[in-house]
């Protein structure tokens, strides 16, 4: 096979956008730029003029808010922006990505009629193609959900694949998903047109003006210094993708922002003799790891190789993003699958193979949200090669998040406080990209099916329950509060919506609530002693935590917060001889009468003197948390090991822990409960003290649904027709459905070695079948209901029950002796 590469010298296009804006906003113009000056103050100043930057402005814009400036160092839209693959795509595992791809692709579509600049904007369909089975069944899991929110999707035959794009090998396809109202758009364009619409609105933009650092006092935005002089401001919106992390870095107070530049790679071709038709479907193999779109009567053809090349760790600096070396030899893999999935590429010329930088996450998911050490400091960035899909609703949700408070969906996944000091190093994030940009791969027959951990799982339940098992949970956050007089007690009061007036050595678990009664963090706090407070909660929140108390409580030179999270191992000891082996370690009595449940102790345990231990387990079986100082820590667990041996004692992991945690309906911040969700909603009611003669946040909100009723419900659903053996399992994210309607999604699942069957935890919300709103969801409502909940397209019959179950699982029985109306709901 040859191929003639040629050499051409990188044009820039004169598209209609840039025309129209250049008419419509001359500050923007490259000959007047260098000659105007830039305000003296705004509310909001904005760094970055490609897709995030301009829909961050726009949206803003169209809130209300008109003192803003957005600042490019280049040109607009000339950085990684301008070479965006333009394929619009909203089939996302992630609830959240789906949603703001489905807004993007609505908002992108009437840009053009608002702007009057063209777009591009193309509704050609996209095909998600599948080599294996499993592959197969993410798509089905994909398209289930795309279904229930009302974008059009369908699993097809390889067949229908080659029918709807005839050009495609589909020999070794065993099915894809089809989502028709995908499209392709003008990146570039799109940028320049949210601009043009943000700058009606009152936006006022400027290029070639770089930003050299944020200013700031006492934890907050104060302006900007850059290049052509000082803004002072309010807000700060880091927008600068490639060169976020170093903006981030180069204040007086560094912010952390984990992202790093990789080298993406695709090539373009010249049209056919008969050129492919504007509307032929987008192509994702991800399974061959590479995508393929219509491009002016070729084809355009990118992927993502196993063995990434990360660049500008040392933190190089462009104005715009240029077009990176071609390297054929580490694009030939990629080139290679191309050619097995369209053979007739061979026939083609390729015009050009782009080498262009973009930016990576460690967790593949993009970053917006406050910087947690300052206040007014946003950021919107690290986009995994999804911008475009991504950009509309991120940028929509960053500004309801700035204008309100809050964004109007669940964002934690993506939210910048999910990410801890590790994820500063630059070592560790050059690192990190190169695991995360080939997590495309899934093992055949076994992903989504019984698992081949089931039986190890089902001993260390078993252990649990029976036995005596140890499980690490060092990893959780933990915070000592601690005041000269009562200021701890009063600010923990007014922060938590349980009462901690509680005596010395008692544990209350609780909620941190924001204004509408969401949960910012669900906690377990004990009272060490009349001024000092022990604090844990889920292992992602130490930095939000962190950054949520800051926040609130006062400064005040008498009250102190320590992060204690790296000072203190913490080793679970779940099941019925928990309690003797820590007997025989600390020659006390510890059975109910002397350790009643929910206490807190300091003891010795072996050699070790200062142990925190509470009699609390996180999974409901009997059993003790131990806070061991870290120098303790190895000398404490050989001993609970070497004592537990004659009570058969056990290491265990997380699997078990959430297999008890959900059978006896636990929630879980961050995947059951989130700053949407209230107490009122999943059960917490008991952890809610509205008398307790503090107004503390969230009151207003809870008072009101308690008066008025709840939207949406938690429950629990056991799935009763499901054969664990041979049926695909769920996990999390699965619609659910009431009387054949759907009526909300599951949370979390997991398999219970005491029931025998699948239990699934999930909010259920009552839809009015007029106009689709929602309505007061009743105990009545959820005990009338006959309920299915969808794995993949297929659905499972299930019986839904309220909170609190009765504590039957403390017993093991058979699936057959377990009557269903030993659950009472309240």
């Amino acid at each position: 096979m040859l191929f003639r590469l040629l050499s051409i010298v990188q044009r820039q296009r004169t598209s209609p956008g840039w025309q129209t804006w250049s008419s419509a906003r001359s500050s923007t113009s490259t000959a007047e730029a260098h000659s105007i000056a830039l305000p003296a103050q705004a509310q909001v100043v904005i760094c970055g003029g490609g897709i995030m930057g301009t829909s961050v402005a726009y949206h803003l814009s169209k809130m209300g808010w008109q003192d803003i400036v957005l600042l490019e160092q280049g040109r607009l839209a000339a950085g990684s922006t301008r070479f965006c693959a333009g394929i619009l795509s909203t089939a996302r595992h992630s609830s959240i990505e789906q949603k703001m791809a489905d807004y993007s692709n609505k908002l992108y579509h009437q840009l053009e009629q608002e702007t009057g600049i063209q777009t591009g904007y193309l509704r050609t369909g996209s095909i998600s193609l599948a080599q294996t089975q499993d592959r197969l069944i993410s798509l089905k899991r994909i398209s289930s959900r795309l279904n229930v929110v009302g974008i059009p999707s369908e699993i097809i035959s390889p067949k229908k694949v080659a029918e709807l794009h005839p050009l495609l090998n589909v020999h070794d396809l065993v099915g894809a998903m089809h989502v028709p109202e995908d499209a392709v758009v003008s990146s570039a364009d799109v940028a320049l047109a949210l601009a043009s619409a943000a700058s009606q609105n009152g936006v006022q933009i400027y290029d070639r003006t770089s930003v050299l650092h944020v200013l700031i006092k006492k934890g907050r935005v104060t302006g900007v210094e850059t290049d052509k002089g000082q803004i002072e401001c309010q807000y700060f919106v880091n927008c600068a993708g490639q060169w976020a992390y170093e903006l981030g870095l180069s204040n007086e107070e560094p912010v952390s922002i984990p992202l790093h530049a990789c080298e993406h790679f695709y090539l373009l071709t010249r049209p056919w003799d008969t050129p492919l038709q504007s509307n032929t479907p987008t192509i994702v193999d991800a399974d061959g790891r590479i995508y393929i779109r219509n491009w002016q009567g070729g084809i355009l053809s990118g992927g993502f190789e196993k063995n990434p090349k990360p660049i500008f760790t040392e933190g190089k600096n462009q104005l715009e993003i240029q077009n990176l070396r071609e390297d054929w030899d580490h694009f030939e893999p990629l080139l290679s699958s191309l050619l097995r999935r369209m053979p007739v590429l061979e026939t083609l010329e390729i015009l050009k193979l782009v080498n262009c930088p973009e930016t990576f996450t460690p967790d593949m998911k993009c970053i917006m949200g406050e910087s947690p050490v300052v206040q007014g400091y946003f950021v919107l960035a690290g986009m995994n090669s999804a911008g475009l899909s991504l950009g509309g609703g991120a940028g929509k949700f960053l500004a309801e998040w700035m204008v309100y408070g809050y964004p109007s969906e669940n964002v934690w996944e993506l939210d910048l406080q999910r990410f801890g000091t590790l994820q500063s190093s630059r070592t560790f994030l050059r690192h990190r990209v190169m695991e995360v940009m080939h997590l495309l791969a899934l093992e055949q027959s076994k992903t989504f099916y019984k698992p081949d951990w089931f039986d190890i799982v089902e001993s260390e339940v078993k252990c649990c329950k029976e036995a005596v098992c140890v499980i690490d949970m060092s990893s959780f956050t933990k915070f000592e509060i601690t005041s000269t007089g009562d200021q701890a007690l009063e600010s923990l009061q007014y922060l938590f919506s349980n009462d901690l007036d509680v005596p010395v050595g008692h544990i209350v678990h609780t909620g941190m609530l924001n204004e509408y009664g969401g949960y910012e963090n669900d906690c377990s706090i004990a009272r060490l002693n009349k001024r000092s407070f022990f604090m844990i909660s889920p292992t992602d929140q130490q930095v939000h935590c962190w950054a949520w108390l800051n926040k609130y409580m006062p400064k005040d030179s008498n009250l102190l917060l320590e992060d204690v999270t790296w000072k203190y191992t913490a080793l679970n000891l779940i099941g019925p001889r928990a309690v003797d082996v820590l007997s025989e370690l600390s020659y006390a009595p510890m059975t109910p009468d002397h350790f009643p449940t929910l206490f807190c102790k300091e003891m010795s345990v072996g050699y070790a003197n200062g142990i925190r231990v509470m009699s609390m387990t996180h999974t409901g079986e009997p059993g003790f948390m131990l806070y061991i100082p870290i120098e303790y820590a190895l000398h404490v667990y050989n001993e609970v090991m070497s004592v537990g041996q004659k009570y058969g004692i056990r290491n265990a992991g997380y699997y078990a822990l959430r297999s008890l945690r959900i059978e006896k309906f636990f929630a879980f911040w961050g995947q059951d409960l989130n700053t949407l969700t209230t107490p009122m909603e999943c059960g917490g009611e008991s952890r809610v003290k509205l008398e307790k003669g503090i107004d503390f946040i969230g009151r207003d909100a809870l008072l009101q649904q308690k008066q008025n009723g709840v939207y949406k419900r938690l429950a629990m659903f056991i799935l009763d027709d499901h054969d664990t053996d041979i049926d695909l399992w769920p996990w999390w994210g699965e619609p659910i459905y009431r009387n054949g309607k759907y009526a909300g999604k599951t949370t979390s699942s997991a398999y219970s070695y005491t029931l025998e069957r699948h239990v699934c935890l999930g909010y259920v919300h009552n839809f009015s079948e007029d106009n689709g709103e929602e309505q007061v969801v009743t105990t009545d409502f959820i005990n009338r209901g006959e309920y299915e909940i969808d794995i993949a397209g297929h659905r499972f019959q299930a019986r839904a029950k309220l909170y609190p179950v009765t504590s039957f699982f403390t017993h093991k029985r058979r699936k057959d002796d377990v009557e269903l109306s030993d659950f009472h709901g309240k």
